[in-house]
């Protein structure tokens, strides 16, 4: 006997469009400012400030700016021995295009100033198919970016071989020494606090204690403080006549640093991998390094990789305090060209200091757009 099983199709559904990736301009608006009361009034308030804000910013900044020009009478009004009409004010462009050269390079000697641009270029040409993910050859790149630049490159710049004269690193500055202090610090901070990060978890006791040590004691003194003593201290420590480069040791002080927070961070990575994979791991019958290198480590960094770039934009913003000893990175060599008498003007320190944020927030910018690139594509865990 044949029972009716209400519950059993007996027609194909309709078929239904398929759904729509994004909504539109209206949509997007009203589910991510006016969805409720307060995201609208708080809406509301921002897009007043930003009405009130921009117009005159815009005005500074563009419209009214000087960008040409050989001294200071160009950014000054009559009454400031200038050429501007009384009661002007604007951006001094002028100023930091006739400096330019000061504030990427620093003193570095005009006739060699191809050297430096020359490793930019190199650097650039590993740097690009190094961020791209299917680029092919990862790992001679790696070594061409991370080992052979550096020692080409200093020798480049430095000069002593090939002819090259020495530029003495005094001379250098601007956003070289920014980016060189930064690229040498990311490059050693991060394998080096993977080891200290293990050393931390390490069942030998030396090893996990002299981690310990060197993390605790790194992490509780300001990065002033270690290059004070990498600057001052370190040379009455060294025997009669041996001394060590400034610059390497402002290098190696910042890199040292970076590495106790790498640790911590590489630590939570760690600590948040199931017990499982350590199990899994050990029934294939791998060893520690074996286990670290293919299974644990990849899991770890990819889970903690906004506090990796989050270290890497912090240790990019903090090169400005090598100040402290007599170096002039971009923020350096900007404030010190204010003291230049032919460019001494009331909106001249504003210009420089706008421009440098400027630079700085590109830098730090890409790094957390490339940081969020990396995250969506390494995200295979919800994959279907």
């Amino acid at each position: 006997m044949a029972q009716d099983l209400a519950y059993v199709r007996t027609e194909m559904q309709e078929q239904k469009p398929a759904p729509k990736k994004e909504g539109t301009a209206f949509q997007w608006v009203k589910a991510n400012l006016f969805a409720t009361p307060k995201d609208a009034l708080l809406s509301i308030f921002a897009i007043i400030f930003l009405v009130w804000a921009i117009p005159p910013m815009v005005e500074w900044l563009l419209i009214n700016a000087a960008w040409t020009g050989t001294d200071r009478a160009t950014c000054a009004t009559i009454a400031q021995g200038g050429v501007r009409p009384d009661g002007w004010s604007g951006a001094c462009w002028a100023f930091i295009g006739n400096k330019m050269d000061q504030i990427l390079f620093g003193r570095y000697p005009d006739p060699w100033l191809w050297r430096p641009v020359l490793v930019a270029v190199i650097f650039t040409a590993l740097l690009i198919p190094m961020l791209m993910p299917k680029a092919p050859h990862k790992g001679w790149n790696a070594l061409a970016l991370f080992i052979i630049l550096p020692i080409v490159g200093f020798f480049i710049i430095y000069g002593g071989v090939f002819g090259l004269p020495v530029v003495d690193t005094s001379d250098w500055g601007g956003l070289m020494v920014t980016l060189i202090l930064s690229y040498f610090a990311i490059a050693v901070s991060l394998p080096l606090g993977i080891l200290l990060a293990l050393g931390r978890r390490s069942k030998l006791p030396v090893v996990r204690t002299l981690s310990i040590i060197f993390i605790e004691v790194v992490r509780g003194v300001p990065l002033i403080t270690i290059l004070f003593m990498a600057s001052v201290m370190l040379p009455l420590f060294l025997p009669e006549g041996m001394t060590i480069n400034k610059f390497l040791r402002a290098i190696v002080g910042v890199s040292l640093f970076i590495s106790a927070y790498m640790a911590e961070v590489i630590r939570g990575g760690l600590q948040a991998m199931p017990k499982g994979q350590f199990e899994g791991a050990a029934s294939l019958g791998l060893g520690y390094w074996q286990t670290m290198r293919l299974i644990i480590l990849p899991q770890a960094i990819k889970l903690v990789i906004p506090a990796i770039v989050n270290q890497f934009i912090s240790i990019f913003k903090d090169t400005s305090l090598v100040s402290i000893i007599g170096m002039f990175d971009l923020l350096g060599i900007i404030k010190f060209n204010f003291t230049d008498s032919t460019w001494a003007s009331p909106v001249t320190p504003i210009t420089g200091l706008i421009f440098a944020g400027l630079v700085f927030w590109v830098f730090c910018f890409g790094m957390s757009r490339y940081s969020s690139f990396m995250e969506r594509h390494l995200d295979t865990g919800h994959r279907s």
